[in-house]
């Protein structure tokens, strides 16, 4: 039915409703981890090896909130990381090397995963960030409001070092939607990079990112609360306030459009009687997963719209769900625990000064077995964990050559997709320049040749290269 997926679910009423983790195939219940009270858009996975998520209850002492990070392969202590501020929505590039997150407060911060280093701390909105997103190739950083705004903010400008005392200026700034943001989805449609946004206006917006211009707009009944977009680009899921999920077909082109799309035209699927919360689509895009204030997640099969199975959370309304590898949990098919333990770093708290040295990588100790104590192991920082190395070196135990490895090979991936990473980001910018010279000819009105009876009107059309037209002059 399904293939080797895990359905992962959290709320945000009670840190004791924690995290409750499924079996997509047999729906058996497979892991709880505890004490995870997160907001819409605050929870996501990372790498396929942690579960990110923001708090916005206080704890104890701690006043505001914390993001905690979970390795999957042995989620009992989460690494916990108290920011300057409540942290609402979370959001990381595919290969994990960023990590984003919004306040209430309008602010927005970009942290370096490996070390924890943040790097950038800014002003995005006047009113409360509800979303923020990445694009696929991770050079562009996107963040939607409260008050209905939308900000595109370029990642190579938030990562200049040289500018590092400035407020960054967003790359396109939208306001057109006139309700909160509930939903950012970015998609590549060949050369173009395309937003979809939707709102508690009950609209579904497509923006094209490059130029900035809207495209469609789609009004529906209800206010939207979720989208999520297939894998291919064609199919829109927009969940509503009364619990329904609307499915529609998206034409992603250069026109603007504007309509108003009635149930009828819709296909429309009832599964809920709660505000849907999230939607996503499973790995193979053969299954829709849509969560609710019911308490319930619903398996939709794409092929004939029907429920596959239901998924009850006795533990509260449902926030945020993922779908993940079943091979990421602690344990496969022969029950064999993997004994593997991939390095984590504590979050800075602020932002720290370009010439600042960096000696606090945090690490969960690989060298521990499972049915070791993590809560009183604690965590070592990157200058403390040379002279664990060595220690154990002195010893001859297995355990130092295998630390000893593991950092290496994590520090020479980390330096191999940071260059990647970059060089990526120089193509996509370069491509986005080209573009934006191209629309700015297309808005020079006119090119008079003198001494001709004629003028020349440059036009775009929808693919380079450029078009030269012959048009009368006025007499």
């Amino acid at each position: 039915m399904v293939r080797e997926e895990a359905l992962v679910v959290c709320s945000d009423k009670s840190l004791g409703a924690g995290i409750t983790i499924w079996d997509m195939e047999s729906g058996d219940h497979l892991l709880h981890i505890p004490t995870c009270a997160s907001p819409s858009h605050g929870f996501l996975c990372l790498r396929n090896q942690f579960l990110v998520a923001s708090q916005i209850h206080k704890h104890g002492s701690f006043g505001g909130g914390a993001i905690f990070i979970w390795p999957l392969n042995k989620p009992q202590a989460p690494v916990r990381s108290y920011p300057i501020e409540a942290v609402g929505p979370l959001s990381c590039t595919e290969d994990g090397l960023y990590l984003a997150g919004g306040a209430p407060s309008g602010n927005a911060y970009v942290w370096e995963v490996l070390s924890g280093r943040m790097l950038k701390s800014w002003r995005a909105h006047h009113k409360s960030v509800n979303c923020i997103a990445f694009t696929a190739d991770g050079s562009i950083l996107i963040s939607g409001s409260d008050d209905g705004s939308i900000c595109i903010w370029s990642m190579i400008s938030l990562l200049d070092v040289a500018d590092c005392g400035n407020m960054p200026s967003s790359f396109h700034s939208w306001s057109e939607h006139t309700s909160s943001i509930t939903g950012l989805v970015s998609v590549s449609e060949s050369s173009n990079y395309v937003l979809i946004s939707s709102s508690m206006d009950g609209t579904c917006k497509v923006w094209d990112i490059v130029s900035g211009r809207l495209l469609q707009t789609q009004d529906f009944s209800q206010a939207i609360t979720a989208i999520s977009l297939d894998p291919e680009g064609q199919l829109l899921f927009s969940g509503s306030v009364d619990g329904r999920i609307f499915v529609n077909r998206v034409d992603i082109g250069l026109e603007e459009n504007s309509n108003t799309i009635s149930d009828d035209q819709l296909i429309v699927l009832n599964g809920h009687i709660g505000s849907i919360t999230a939607l996503s689509l499973g790995m193979s895009g053969l299954w829709l997963i849509s969560a609710s204030e019911d308490c319930t997640a619903c398996l939709w099969n794409v092929r004939n719209w029907a429920v596959a199975r239901r998924f009850t959370h006795a533990k509260g309304q449902i926030t945020n769900l993922l779908v993940i590898p079943r091979s990421s949990l602690p344990f496969v098919e022969n029950n064999q625990r993997v004994s593997y333990q991939p390095r984590v770093s504590l979050l800075d708290k602020y932002q720290q000064p370009s010439n600042t040295s960096r000696g606090t990588v945090a690490i969960l100790p690989s060298y521990c077995s499972l049915e070791d104590n993590l809560s009183t192991a604690g965590f070592s920082t990157s200058s403390s964990m040379n002279n664990q190395i060595l220690e154990l070196e002195q010893r001859s135990t297995p355990a130092a050559i295998q630390m000893k490895v593991e950092t290496n090979v994590e520090n020479r991936l980390w330096a191999t997709s940071m260059t990647r990473h970059m060089t990526d980001m120089s193509k996509h910018l370069r491509s986005r320049l080209l573009d934006l010279m191209q629309c700015r000819l297309v808005s020079t009105p006119k090119i008079d040749c003198p001494g001709s009876g004629k003028g020349k009107k440059l036009k775009v059309g929808t693919s380079p290269p450029l078009r030269v037209e012959e048009t009368e002059s006025p007499a």
